[in-house]
Parts: structure tokens; sequence; C-alpha cells
């Protein structure tokens, strides 16, 4: 209906849908509520001329389920397979975990972490071939990093929503303190080579000299011997949480999620 427009009278409605006028009323009385209608004294009940966007969370919503069934007029599907559809998405359990989607179990690991420090919800990690498996998405939300999406959705069952999170921008990694750093040894720790290539880079760009930095992979033996002359370390979530760190040096823990990607996490398990 438009802006102005008249609605049928609670009578008419009561007698069309063989209804009672109270139920008409109550109807009414909510649209009004809700800001969508306003009472004219002795004329009736009218479409507000006023009426702002949606601004409620029922009207947000409202707005929504409009849009959905009009993309689905537009698609031309006959209605028993839209109800179907439908049904099968409110039958379905709802989510109760995140599920990481990477190819890289290195990655997945620092990603975990993160993850599991932002929300109360479990996460866990799969590879992208089983993502391919549906038992495995079972009241799950899959996530990925962005240069994976495409690869991640390529095997995702039909009709499963991917959340892609957002990565810290490399050059944001560096604490403004570590410039401070240059003339003593920095080292650099983490299981995923990317982590290291990336820091070993920003540091590098940012004035600290490559002789003086002092990288490892964790998993080798004999990983820590010179860390304890650095002046700073540098490593992932992951690594700061599993492995034991010389007490000397500074740590500091640079996180792969941005801000925007954590701000997301948290909404969707406390919308559930």
């Amino acid at each position: 209906m438009k802006a102005g427009e008249r609605l049928p009278s609670t009578r008419e409605l009561a007698r069309r849908f063989r209804i009672h006028p109270n139920t008409v009323s109550a109807g009414y009385r909510q649209l009004a509520r809700d800001g969508w209608v306003e009472y004219r004294h002795g004329s009736g009940v009218y479409v507000k001329n006023d009426a702002g966007p949606p601004s409620t969370p029922e009207q947000i919503l409202d707005q929504h389920i409009v849009a959905f069934f009009k993309a689905v007029r537009e698609l031309r599907l006959p209605a028993a397979a839209i109800r179907q559809r439908v049904a099968e998405w409110i039958a379905s359990p709802p989510p109760d975990q995140f599920l990481l989607v990477d190819p890289d179990a290195d990655a997945r690991e620092i990603l975990l972490t993160e993850i599991r420090k932002l929300t109360k919800w479990p996460a866990a990690g799969i590879s992208v071939d089983d993502a391919a498996k549906p038992e495995a998405l079972l009241a799950a939300v899959p996530v990925c990093r962005p240069s994976k999406t495409k690869m991640v959705r390529a095997v995702l069952p039909a009709g499963i929503e991917l959340i892609t999170l957002q990565i810290r921008s490399a050059n944001k990694w560096l604490d403004p303190e570590l410039p401070s750093l240059k003339g003593k040894l920095i080292g650099v720790v983490s299981n995923w080579v990317d982590f290291r290539e990336i820091a070993r880079t920003m540091l590098a760009a940012a004035g600290v000299n490559p002789e003086l930095l002092v990288v490892r992979d964790p998993r080798r033996s004999r990983w820590q011997r010179g860390l304890e002359q650095a002046g700073a370390i540098v490593c992932d979530a992951h690594t700061a949480e599993t492995r034991e760190l010389p007490k000397g040096p500074r740590i500091f823990v640079f996180s792969l999620l941005a801000d925007d990607a954590r701000m997301e996490l948290s909404q969707i398990a406390d919308s559930a």
C-alpha cells in the first residue's frame, strides 16, 4: 500500500477473512506502534506519509522478508518449491560453532586460537576437502580467509553461508615501539612460514637491520637458541599460547584478525 492510502475497516477485514474484529484492531494497533500507520479521528487508519526508513529490528526484519519474496517472484519458482526450501532452512539445527576452513594447517592453528578468545562459541578447523562433506558442516558457521573464499565456496554444498574473515593489514602489525629497538636483536617466532616472511619484510621496511633478525620455527630443535639475547620477540597468538618463550625480551603478539572480523564473530555468536 502507498503512503497516505486508507486501510480497510476492521469490520471489512473481519468479514473477508472470517476473523473477529478485535483481532484486526489488535493488528492495526501493532502497526501503529511500529510506526507504519496512523489513526485519523473519524476517518480510519492510513499508511503514514512521513514513514521514515526502518529503525527497529522488527521493521528491518520485515523489510528483508519483503525483499526476499520480491526476489522469489522474479525467479518464477513454484510456490511449493519455495515453501519446501524455506521449511528445510527452518528445520535445520541452529548453528552453535565456528568452523574454520583453510588448506594451511599452520594458519588454521593461529586463527583458531584468536577466534576462541573472541567468542563463547567453540571453534574447529578442517581442510578444504573435508568442507565438501555435509556432515562436517552440521550446526556450524563456516569461516575462511579472504584469499581462500573462492576455493572454499566452490566445495561447500549449495545454500551454506560462508563468512569471510577480514585479516589485519600487514603494515598494521608493527607496534610503534618496535622501530625504537634498532640495533638490538629481534626474534620472529611462528610455525607458519607466511607469518615469518611477512614479519621479516615489515620489520625490514620499518628500518630494522635484517641481519639482526632471529627467525625461528618452534617445531625445530633448539629453536630458542639466541632468542634470550633479543630485545623483543614477535610471534603469533598460537605460539604465544603454546610455547615457552624466553623471559627477558619483550613479547609482541600480533593478531591476524582485523577489528571488523572480531566484531562480526561476536555478533554472530551473540545473536544465535
